[in-house]
């Protein structure tokens, strides 16, 4: 049997898995960062390819030996080529090319926010139409997915991502990062109706999502109430809800528009517990919410693997791809 290696290295993570062709996880291996950047309370992407230079070769190494596979049992290479941090996409890149021109193999690029789409495909059977919320540090969109292939974007983020405002947010209060952690770990002790945070109004025909506003008042909050670390549990509580709010009322609103048969949701902000669980409540109805295991949701290269599975790139060998920081239009 051949065998599929994915690539991931577009921020933080450095991440490597083995898939069989049927889309089962052999191995899937990720090296975070998050306690090396804690330092600064964000991703500097100067140290993020650094460890990602040192790390990816021995972590593509673990991925092969964890599924006992052998690096010539590889059939195809899949690797994140963006958006992402373009210097840390190129070492994802460079050594998923380097590995490919060694064992003579395809290598093909996959885009980031589609392998948080596919991350869904890999433990569950997905019915299609179907509507998908992405949440992450880096995107907030909600897509349209006609079949497995198909994704068109009908809504995202003007500002800032539901994942940079946790992050912002937690900074403000002197947290750590990956600030959505922390934030998660307060307000489990705290009030949610403590304050209420405004959720941006948009357009009311738009899908998109605005996060600025909810920095900009946890900001303004902080500075008006001196004493606010008495009640930082509440607080956080409060922060988190705006946030969790802003993204469910905007896939409740696509929902009844397009009506689709399965509700999904990815990206690093779904492993926040008050988003898994107030989904669940407002799609109760819902036969088919699928929100993958947290594993799954942040970032890691099986989901990468798993996208190239779904597109069937043909077998031929180009090299010439590139890397892209910024979102583009999904294929």
């Amino acid at each position: 049997m051949k065998y599929l290696l994915g690539i991931e290295s577009s921020c933080d993570e450095t991440a490597a898995a083995i898939l069989a062709p049927s889309g089962e996880i052999l191995s899937n291996i990720v090296f975070s960062q998050s306690s090396i950047h804690n330092k600064t309370g964000g991703v500097v992407p100067e140290i993020a390819s650094k460890n990602h230079s040192e790390k990816i070769h021995l972590i593509i190494n673990e991925a092969l030996i964890k599924a006992n596979v052998k690096l010539k049992e590889i059939a195809q290479i899949f690797v994140s080529n963006g958006p992402g941090l373009t210097n840390c996409l190129m070492i994802g890149v460079i050594a998923a090319k380097a590995l490919g021109s060694l064992v003579k193999v395809p290598v093909h690029p996959v885009n980031h926010i589609e392998g948080h789409i596919a991350s869904c495909f890999i433990e569950n059977k997905v019915i299609f139409p179907s509507l998908c919320l992405v949440a992450s540090g880096g995107h907030s969109s909600i897509y349209y997915l006609k079949d497995e292939v198909n994704f068109s974007i009908i809504g995202s983020t003007i500002d800032d991502a539901a994942g940079e405002a946790f992050d912002k947010g937690a900074k403000l209060m002197g947290l750590g990062y990956p600030g959505g952690i922390e934030i998660d770990k307060l307000a489990k002790e705290g009030d949610e109706n403590f304050h209420k945070f405004p959720i941006a109004k948009l357009d009311k025909n738009s899908f998109n999502f605005s996060f600025s506003g909810i920095k900009t008042s946890l900001r303004y909050f902080l500075e008006k109430n001196p004493n606010w670390k008495n009640n930082i549990h509440s607080i956080a509580a409060s922060y988190q809800e705006s946030i969790v709010d802003s993204l469910l009322q905007q896939l409740i609103k696509a929902r009844k528009k397009f009506e689709p048969k399965s509700i999904l949701i990815s990206g690093g902000v779904a492993c926040n517990s008050r988003l898994r669980e107030k989904a669940q409540k407002s799609f109760i109805d819902s036969s088919d919410l699928i929100i993958p295991t947290p594993k799954l949701c942040t970032d890691n290269a099986a989901m990468i693997a798993m996208r190239g599975i779904q597109l069937k790139r043909k077998d031929n060998v180009d090299y010439s791809f590139g890397v892209y920081s910024t979102s583009r239009k999904i294929n």
